[in-house]
């Protein structure tokens, strides 16, 4: 019997996201078959922003050593009584974009974006310029990440990933979304 459910965790990641204004598009779950290494990926984007350019990538990936060993803490431990909060899985939140022709100043960007994402939310900001063909203007494709870490014990409480995050996330994409218009030309 598993301690932590994490399809079920992922399925509530959807959930929650969706009560905060997100549309979930799809879905996948990645199982390497000499580690069993697990990655789940959900792809989710505002609600106004269904044709838009604009997608958020949640990606939890699963460490089976570190499951394994907060199962075996909590089984070796008496009824109610929590192992220490030292096991965590790592979340990214990617966003992505088409190639822009016009793209931003990134120093300018990051900056407007450490706005939205806070101090609990850092965001890293990179770009990657490509040239299509010898004759062709570079096309800048924008990557911005944050991470964060969900603790084993709070998904096994149900309430690994705050509002405030989900929240941080929106108005990051909802900015992202309304200057890509500017940036698509």
């Amino acid at each position: 019997m598993a301690v932590i459910d994490v399809a079920g965790f992922v399925a509530d990641l959807k959930d929650h996201a969706v009560e905060h204004a997100f549309h979930v598009h799809d879905e996948r779950h990645f199982v390497e078959s000499y580690s069993l290494r697990q990655t789940w990926e959900v792809d989710v984007h505002p609600e106004e922003g269904c044709a838009g350019p604009v997608d958020l990538y949640l990606s939890l990936d699963i460490d089976p050593r570190v499951l394994l060993t907060f199962e075996d803490e909590v089984m070796g431990r008496a009824e109610g009584d929590d192992p220490p909060d030292a096991f965590h899985f790592p979340l990214n939140f990617t966003w992505a974009l088409p190639p822009l022709p016009h793209g931003p100043d990134l120093l300018v960007l990051a900056t407007e974006l450490a706005g939205f994402g806070g101090p609990d939310l850092p965001l890293e900001v990179s770009a990657i310029d490509s040239i299509p063909a010898a004759t062709d203007a570079p096309e800048r494709s924008l990557r911005i990440v944050a991470h964060q870490r969900v603790s084993l014990l709070r998904i096994r409480e149900g309430d690994a990933v705050s509002c405030d995050s989900l929240e941080h996330c929106l108005a990051v994409s909802r900015y992202l979304l309304e200057s890509a218009t500017d940036w698509l030309g």
